[in-house]
């Protein structure tokens, strides 16, 4: 993960769009020259979120930074803009040439902090098709900070998100930001939905890399990259050695 600062316009945000920009791309840099295969671009900063329409001034800045990201690095980059805006990661995606989105509710009705998110892959989904075909849409199956509302069953949640709303990746995480997935929804998600990879969104860290990789395509890690294991916090170099040794430990 790159977890940006707050944009301009968020509630929190502090100067200008340049510092942010550096930042994002030697974070990049560094995850990359340490062995990652792919990074996020998501916009952490913006708390309190919108719910689904992000102002034009942060997909703006959004599409700024990820733009000078994708020159910066040369494994693939994607696109998270909280808290559910797919149309705006899409043209984001589309812009900047990043290779895949983070859409946290694409598929049902949740409930969660920023008040209901609804799916909307009948947005997205034609969006992607006309404007970045080769975009692939990664989407959680009962995302973390929500309570699913239409589709309570994990297993018909997963179907649904993959096959009627057309997730190419189907991400499972825990309860919250930093908190790890349980086991047992990763193989509900995997017995439901087997034609599709499925990557661990949250709770990650060195000493359970190895065991999510066994039953997981693909881990999104960011908390535990960070200094003092903070998610607002800078990246630790060695945290982030720490994480690449042990992903390898599992490729060995």
């Amino acid at each position: 993960m790159v977890h940006l600062p707050a944009l301009p316009t968020a509630a929190n945000h502090a100067g200008g769009i340049e510092p942010i920009i550096e930042r994002a791309v030697r974070e990049a840099r560094t995850l990359q020259d340490a062995g990652f295969d792919a990074l996020f671009v998501e916009n952490f900063g913006d708390a309190p979120f919108h719910a689904d329409r992000v102002p034009p001034p942060i997909i703006a800045a959004m599409t700024a930074v990820v733009c000078e990201v994708v020159r910066a690095v040369r494994i693939p980059v994607g696109v998270n803009v909280l808290r559910n805006d797919a149309v705006a990661a899409l043209s984001i995606a589309a812009a900047a040439g990043a290779s895949f989105i983070r859409v946290n509710v694409l598929s049902g009705v949740c409930a969660t902090d920023q008040g209901i998110l609804t799916g909307r892959a009948d947005e997205a989904l034609p969006l992607r098709n006309r404007l970045c075909p080769n975009v692939q849409i990664a989407a959680d199956v009962h995302v973390k900070h929500a309570v699913p509302i239409s589709q309570p069953d994990l297993a018909l949640a997963a179907e649904e998100t993959a096959y009627r709303a057309g997730a190419d990746i189907l991400i499972v995480s825990g309860p919250s930001t930093g908190r790890a997935a349980d086991g047992d929804s990763v193989e509900t998600v995997r017995g439901a939905v087997p034609d599709r990879p499925i990557w661990i969104g949250s709770g990650v860290t060195p000493e359970t890399a190895r065991d999510w990789l066994v039953v997981a395509d693909g881990l999104i890690v960011g908390t535990c990259l960070k200094r003092g294991g903070r998610t607002t916090a800078p990246l630790d170099a060695a945290r982030v050695r720490a994480l690449v040794a042990a992903a390898r430990s599992w490729r060995d």
